[in-house]
C-alpha cells in the first residue's frame, strides 16, 4: 500500500480566507502591534509652545523613549488605539473612563536626573484620567528630596548652584531708532518678539541680548527681572515668591514626612488631596484631616519632581501649578526627528539642521 503524504485541492475550491478578511487581520495585527510599540517603547510628540526654546523649537517633532523610566502600564484601557483624548480631526472623545485600572510602571533603564528634559502629564488637568492628561516637556531641576530655590535667576539646589542649561532664555525689553522688520529677528533666531510701547518685548538667551546691545541703533536692552519680594499672581507657595526668585521648597520623595503647619499645608495640600489617592483627606479652617482625625504630620506615597522651560520668563511650568508626581511621568525626549517652521516661507518651512539632532 503506497502512503499518500500530500493532497491536491480539487480545482475550483473556494479559499479559506476572502482577500477582505485577510486585509482586515492584517490591519487589526499592525494596530495591536503599533499600539504595543507606542505603550511600552517609543512614541512622537510635537513642540506647540515655546517654554523650551531654545533648547527645543515650536514645530519641533520629538522622539520620547518610555523605556528609560519605565513605561506605565494603561490605566484608561477604553480607548480607541492610536489616539490620546479626542478621535483625529474631531471633538469626540477617543476614551471612556468608566474603566479605570490602577498603573504600574515597569523597570526602566534610568532613573530621572536632575536637568533631564522630561515629557509628562500635566498635572493641573483634572477634566482628564491622569494617562489621558495633555502632554507637556520639561527640564526637570529639582528631583525627590532636593530642597529648591531661585535666587537673582540662578537656581540652587541642596544649597549648590545648578548648571543653566546652555539655550537658556529670559525676557528683555529693546528700544531701537528704527523699525525692526521680522528678518532682523529671525536672523537672531528670535523666535518671541512682541511690539510694545515705545519698542519690543522678546525672549532670547543672555549672549543674543549682549549682541543687540552692541548695535548702533539699539538704544536701550533692559533684562526683565522680578526682585526678591515682589509679587507675582498665580505663583505657586508662597505670596512672595515670584519666577526669579523663589523658595526654598522641599520636594516630596517617597516615605519622607513633613510636618503639617500653617506655613507647609498650602505647599503640600495639592499633593495629598489630589496625587496621594487618600479616600478621607480634606482640609478645614486650615487644618488637614486625614480620617475625620486632625493630621499633624504627613508621610508621602510617591515621589514628586519640579519641572522647569529653559525660556525662563515664558513657560507655564512648576513656580505657577506646583508638582509633578511620578506617576504621571511619561518619557525621557531621546531626538528631533523632523522640524517645522510654519512662520518661514514655503521652501523653507523643514529646519535640515535640527533632524535627528540629539536633545541635551
Amino acid at each position: 500500500m503506497q502512503l499518500q503524504f500530500w493532497k491536491k485541492k480539487p480545482a475550483g475550491r473556494p479559499a479559506n480566507k476572502s482577500a477582505l478578511r485577510e486585509w482586515g487581520n492584517a490591519l487589526m495585527f499592525a494596530v495591536v502591534v503599533s499600539t504595543f510599540f507606542r505603550w511600552a517603547t517609543f512614541e512622537a510628540y510635537a513642540i506647540p509652545t515655546s517654554s523650551m526654546e531654545k533648547s527645543m523649537l515650536v514645530g519641533d517633532r520629538l522622539f520620547v523613549s518610555k523605556l528609560h523610566y519605565g513605561p506605565r502600564t494603561p490605566i484608561t484601557p477604553l480607548q480607541v488605539p492610536l489616539t490620546h483624548q479626542t478621535i483625529w480631526g474631531t471633538n469626540l472623545p477617543a476614551y471612556s473612563d468608566a474603566l479605570q485600572l490602577e498603573s504600574t510602571r515597569l523597570p526602566g533603564f534610568s532613573d530621572i536626573r536632575r536637568n533631564d528634559p522630561v515629557v509628562f502629564n500635566f498635572p493641573d488637568e483634572a477634566a482628564h484620567p491622569v494617562d489621558q492628561r495633555t502632554h507637556y516637556v520639561k527640564r526637570c531641576v529639582g528631583i525627590a528630596g532636593d530642597t529648591l530655590e531661585i535666587r537673582d535667576r540662578q537656581l540652587y539646589l541642596n544649597g549648590q548652584p545648578l548648571d543653566n542649561p546652555e539655550k537658556m532664555q529670559y525676557a528683555y525689553f529693546v528700544a531701537s531708532d528704527k523699525v525692526l522688520q521680522p528678518k532682523f529677528f529671525q536672523e537672531r533666531a528670535i523666535t518671541d518678539v512682541y511690539p510694545v510701547p515705545g519698542g519690543y518685548m522678546l525672549h532670547t538667551t543672555p549672549a543674543v541680548a549682549e549682541e543687540l546691545a552692541s548695535l548702533d541703533f539699539i538704544r536701550q536692552v533692559e533684562l526683565q527681572q522680578m526682585q526678591a519680594g515682589e509679587v507675582e499672581p498665580d505663583i505657586f507657595g508662597s505670596s512672595g515668591w515670584n519666577r526669579d526668585n523663589y523658595g526654598p521648597l522641599y520636594i516630596p520623595k517617597q516615605g519622607a514626612t513633613v510636618a503639617i503647619t500653617p506655613e507647609t499645608l498650602p505647599l503640600y495640600e495639592k499633593i495629598i488631596l489630589d496625587y496621594e489617592q487618600n479616600e478621607k483627606a480634606e482640609v478645614r479652617d486650615g487644618r488637614l484631616y486625614l480620617n475625620g482625625q486632625e493630621a499633624k504630620s504627613y508621610t508621602f506615597r510617591q515621589n514628586y519632581y519640579f519641572m522647569m522651560g529653559d525660556n525662563r520668563h515664558n513657560s507655564l511650568d512648576s513656580r505657577y501649578w506646583g508638582f509633578v508626581p511620578e506617576d504621571h511621568i511619561v518619557g525621557k525626549p531621546l531626538f528631533t526627528w523632523f522640524s517645522v517652521d510654519d512662520k518661514a516661507e514655503l521652501f523653507e518651512k523643514v529646519r535640515w539642521n535640527r533632524l535627528f539632532s540629539w536633545i541635551e
